[in-house]
């Protein structure tokens, strides 16, 4: 057993961003050439739940054997090639048990749900994982991090557009779904200037308003509204309404996280709670604009940039990140240390015990960074601060 070749596992879980399969390609490049033999698990932790240890075809579907033949192409295109879910194994409902777990007692602390935390690690030691890879946001981390008190091996990757891992300056995933954004903003002042009218953009952010304040600093919109800061929809209006007299071309942009709400009201939301207890957010640009409209009398274009911003092949700046925390990862296994997540604190390349993301929320500097009372970024001082701020 002493020559037995080492296995890393490596998984992404929640939503794709770009910089996700050039970091995998990486990951199995380094590790190959360490001598590792490398388990790609597919569909995040929903593989390791899906995986019968007493099926011998269970793998085909749930494990990617990976080489460097398999990964010499994906770094060329975004998403991920291991493909993702949001299945925590800690809690599963009921409907989404694999069959061949049907029966199994229910998890007493979360009626209504199971947790097969249990069947995971001994899913890892019969695959023979030595180490295991997380690549993903808050949700996918926070059950990697109970898997390493729990006697797993683990190295955490944060990635997420929307930049809120706790504990690092940037994710994997930003860069690019800001670039995006930018982008569609500018080309959609065609349109709105030439039929002048108030453009309302929703953005994704649920629980922080970073690419909505962002995109908006970048790209000169008038105004932005942010998970972190309720706002009056009359106010925002009335302010509109003087951003388009002001404008030559007779126009106005407002940019708008999924998950902003108004003074008294409730973010907008649809659908089940996902295992980590989150629904799907999306529609508040609908109510904004429909209340603009109301209030305003503008004609409104409202585009829901949403999944644009995280498709396509990675940028420049999440190329060089997504390498880069490949690296620091594969030296980490390679030195014998686990429980650690990589990451970027003021500009340098870092790494920090996995539990630091459960130990604080990452959301924008409102005091700092927003105008309360004009609803538009405020960006005066940035000496001292990383490179987006927050």
């Amino acid at each position: 057993m002493g020559d037995r070749q080492k296995t890393v596992g490596v998984l992404t879980g929640g939503g794709d961003v770009p910089g996700l399969n050039p970091a995998l390609k990486t990951l199995v490049t380094r590790a190959v050439e360490n001598g590792y033999r490398v388990l790609g698990i597919r569909r995040g932790w929903g593989g390791l739940l899906a995986y019968n240890r007493d099926d011998p075809h269970s793998g085909e579907s749930t494990l990617m054997p990976l080489d460097r033949h398999s990964v010499r192409t994906v770094d060329r295109s975004g998403g991920t090639f291991l493909h993702t879910s949001r299945t925590n194994p800690g809690k599963v409902a009921t409907a989404d048990v694999p069959e061949f777990l049907r029966g199994a007692d229910f998890d007493p602390l979360n009626p209504g749900h199971h947790d097969f935390t249990q069947h995971v690690l001994a899913n890892l030691e019969h695959l023979g994982v030595d180490s295991l890879i997380a690549i993903g946001g808050d949700d996918t981390l926070s059950y990697a991090e109970r898997l390493f008190r729990e006697g797993v091996p683990v190295v955490a990757i944060p990635k997420t557009m929307d930049n809120d891992v706790f504990g690092t300056d940037y994710c994997i995933g930003f860069s690019t779904a800001v670039t995006r954004s930018v982008n569609f903003i500018h080309n959609l002042r065609t349109s709105a200037g030439s039929h002048e009218r108030i453009a309302v953009v929703e953005l994704f952010g649920r629980n922080s308003g970073e690419t909505s304040l962002i995109s908006a600093y970048l790209a000169g919109v008038d105004r932005a509204l942010i998970s972190e800061v309720p706002f009056d929809v009359e106010r925002l209006a009335l302010l509109l309404q003087e951003d388009k007299r002001s404008n030559r071309s007779n126009y106005a942009m407002v940019t708008v996280s999924e998950g902003a709400s108004m003074i008294g009201g409730q973010t907008v939301e649809y659908g089940q709670e996902d295992a980590y207890g989150h629904k799907k957010l999306g529609g508040i640009g609908v109510v904004v604009s429909e209340a603009v409209k109301g209030l305003t009398g503008s004609h409104i274009i409202y585009q829901q940039l949403s999944y644009l911003m995280r498709s396509g092949a990675p940028d420049s700046l999440d190329l060089m990140v997504a390498y880069n925390y490949a690296n620091m990862t594969m030296d980490l296994i390679s030195e014998g240390m686990s429980g650690r997540m990589v990451s970027l604190q003021g500009g340098t390349y870092r790494h920090i015990p996995i539990s630091t993301i459960m130990q604080g929320e990452k959301r924008v500097d409102v005091a700092e960074l927003y105008d309360l009372a004009e609803y538009r970024p405020k960006v005066r001082h940035v000496l001292g601060k990383p490179m987006f701020l927050y």
